[in-house]
């Protein structure tokens, strides 16, 4: 379970401007600390690689990688902006998300600047003859991270932006907070259907924002709450839309001073994350497939790819843990694999309730849920399939259609 100084670390890992700043202080401090390597190089490649073999090449590079990194750049933003009308607005989020861009991006620049500030240097006589010899040897280094930088920009070129790309990414992105299921239920704390209900005067968490819930930071939270000798009741699971004074836990122990604390412990945001919140992908990958069945895009092979790929993710959640919760002072609700087959199939069983070929699918994806090794999961498949048949009585009429969709008439 993250703690919430990883989850920040990992979504600043995850910026295109953090990795664009890396990869220019890394590129500023060779440039500065050149001259301390001056002692070790010697006097034959001093006379052989002077200031006359290494400004041309940094020149080339400063005016050809401004020029790549704009090109780029443009490419990113009209990909992305296509994919969010082609997919979902939530989509484009987590393509931003996006290594493979990100750290090309980041090289880019790290060269451009690595060879605008070498040139100012050998302009302003601040480096030695040997250090035309160093820089000669980074710039090398350099050349071949641009090499297989741009190798790599061409493979993904060839598919960002496209329709694979988004569901892909979108895909990979949801896989892990629903694994995490298994081994986190309840987030790791209590199940609320194995705890006592809280006491009538239990001392209410005001959220301090308004937003979305989007992380809890688990470990430190109950660490605070065993230290105060407190145990809490969430209210608001990550996921969930809160407005600034709404209640957000409970704690059985009076004072303002520690639900303050506690408080702390969430973080907010303007829009839903994947980081605690595993239904959040599943609802992302059935906006790209309902919004691929409406009449200005009607594209029923991607709403069945997308069918497929949420068999795929729902068919890896296992039956949950039942060791002893990790958070024991903790109580909150765990999401249940109905909840999950919600988010995954009702909104494309209603706007999919004409389209035999969707319900078809849909009604194969909840015939091998039923397999599942989850009994939970199981019964919740067998369930939905009623739901999914009510949605085709009203929209299927012609006979044959009918009885592929399970309608006895």
């Amino acid at each position: 379970m993250l703690s919430k100084r990883l989850m920040q670390l990992l979504r600043m890992s995850r910026s295109l401007g953090v990795r664009a700043v890396l990869m220019t202080l890394l590129a500023l401090a060779s440039v500065f600390l050149t001259p301390l390597f001056e002692p070790l190089i010697p006097q034959a490649l001093i006379d052989r690689l002077g200031q006359e073999a290494v400004l041309p090449v940094l020149t080339i590079l400063a005016s050809s990688m401004l020029a790549v990194t704009t090109f780029s750049l443009g490419v990113m933003v009209q990909a992305f902006q296509s994919a969010s009308s082609q997919a979902t607005p939530r989509a484009y989020r987590i393509l931003m998300q996006d290594g493979t861009t990100q750290t090309v991006l980041a090289t880019f620049v790290g060269a451009f600047l690595f060879s605008l500030t070498a040139i100012v240097m050998f302009r302003a006589d601040i480096y030695g003859p040997a250090s035309s010899v160093v820089i000669f040897a980074m710039t090398i280094f350099v050349i071949a991270a641009i090499i297989l930088a741009i190798l790599r920009w061409i493979g993904h070129l060839s598919k960002l932006g496209s329709m694979d790309h988004i569901l892909s990414l979108v895909e990979d992105s949801a896989r892990a907070p629903l694994v995490a299921l298994s081994s986190y239920p309840a987030l790791g704390a209590v199940p609320h259907s194995h705890a006592e209900r809280a006491p009538p005067n239990a001392v209410e968490v005001i959220a301090p924002y308004s937003g979305y819930v989007q992380f809890i930071d688990m470990p430190s939270l109950n660490e605070k709450l065993a230290e105060a000798g407190a145990r809490l009741w969430l209210l608001a699971a990550p996921g969930t839309y809160v407005v600034k004074g709404d209640r957000i836990a409970l704690l059985n122990i009076e004072g303002d001073h520690l639900a303050k604390k506690v408080a702390k412990h969430f973080t907010f945001g303007k829009t839903r994350s994947l980081e605690q919140d595993a239904r959040f992908g599943l609802m992302v990958l059935a906006e790209i497939g309902t919004r691929a069945l409406s009449p200005g895009i009607n594209d029923p092979g991607t709403a069945i790819d997308v069918i497929h790929r949420l068999l795929n993710l729902l068919s890896g959640c296992k039956c949950p843990d039942t060791d002893p919760p990790r958070f024991d002072r903790v109580i909150a609700l765990q999401v249940s694999a109905e909840d999950l087959l919600g988010d995954a199939f009702d909104v494309l069983s209603r706007d999919g309730a004409g389209r035999v070929e969707i319900l078809t699918q849909i009604n194969k994806a909840l015939d091998r849920l039923a397999k599942n090794d989850w009994p939970e999961m199981a019964k919740a498949a067998q369930e939905k399939k009623t739901y999914v048949r009510e949605q085709a009585q009203s929209g299927i009429t012609v006979g044959p259609d009918r009885e592929k969709v399970g309608l006895a008439d």
